[in-house]
């Protein structure tokens, strides 16, 4: 009489590998690949499938382990960083992400299991109870309360408010941003002096209508001097400055 042997359904190689590590206790980083190897290739011994596309499977992941266990014991490879490879490595990864992925479909079936038991009702309340609010009695809300405690709270808030003011700040000035263009204004200064041949340090200011506009003025005629575009000259100590326009530049 036969003896009949029922084996456990696996839904892949994979599968089948995690339950044998799981069932020996063997550190997944550290793999005993010979004896997992054996116990593998017993298993597939005992398969009896027709399906063609499931046996395959398992072929390809008992080569795969053989593949592994001769290159265990051949001299290790090493890579570019000077560190020996190790050839379980890209299965030790499967491994996990097989693993990742199957427990959280357990989480995703508890999470349906769970689902199942929710119960939605649709609410049959009539319109006048849903629109109904409990009358305010405002002499009950008000109390005691007067008119002279009214002002006290209010005070009180003031008062709150004021101190959240912060003395020095609250002097200080809106600080705005001047927004002058430098080659514009360049531009600017420099075809005014070749149009008019000599102009007046003064006047050219005169038609500057902000500090901000000033400097920068004051900044593009150093410029303009220091690349020998203009000339600057002034007869006597506090004469007007008359800017020239350098020809050879």
């Amino acid at each position: 009489m036969a003896l009949e042997v029922k084996l456990q359904v696996f839904e892949g190689p994979l599968d089948l590998l995690l339950h044998l590590i799981e069932k020996n206790k063997i550190d997944i980083y550290d793999i005993p690949i010979v004896e997992i190897t054996e116990q593998y290739l017993d298993y597939i011994r005992q398969m009896q499938t027709e399906d063609m596309n499931i046996m395959s499977e398992f072929l390809v992941m008992a080569a795969t382990l053989i593949d592994i266990k001769c290159k265990m014991l051949l001299p290790k490879e090493v890579n570019e960083d000077g560190e020996e490879e190790d050839p379980r490595a890209e299965l030790v990864q499967k491994l996990l992400e097989y693993k990742m992925y199957k427990y959280m479909s357990y989480e995703l079936k508890d999470r349906q299991v769970d689902a199942q038991r929710v119960l939605f009702k649709v609410p049959t309340l009539p319109k006048e109870v849903e629109e109904y609010r409990q009358p305010v009695d405002y002499e009950q809300l008000i109390g005691d309360l007067n008119l002279s405690k009214l002002h006290e709270v209010f005070k009180s808030i003031v008062k709150k408010q004021s101190d959240k003011i912060d003395p020095i700040r609250s002097t200080f000035g809106k600080i705005e941003k001047d927004e002058v263009d430098m080659d514009a204004k360049m531009l600017y200064v420099e075809e005014l002096v070749r149009s008019q041949r000599r102009c007046s340090f003064q006047r050219l200011f005169e038609g500057q209508v902000s500090k901000m506009e000033m400097i920068v003025t004051f900044l593009v005629i150093l410029e303009l001097m220091k690349v020998g575009k203009i000339n600057i000259e002034q007869e006597h100590i506090f004469d007007d400055i008359i800017i020239t326009a350098n020809e050879a530049a």
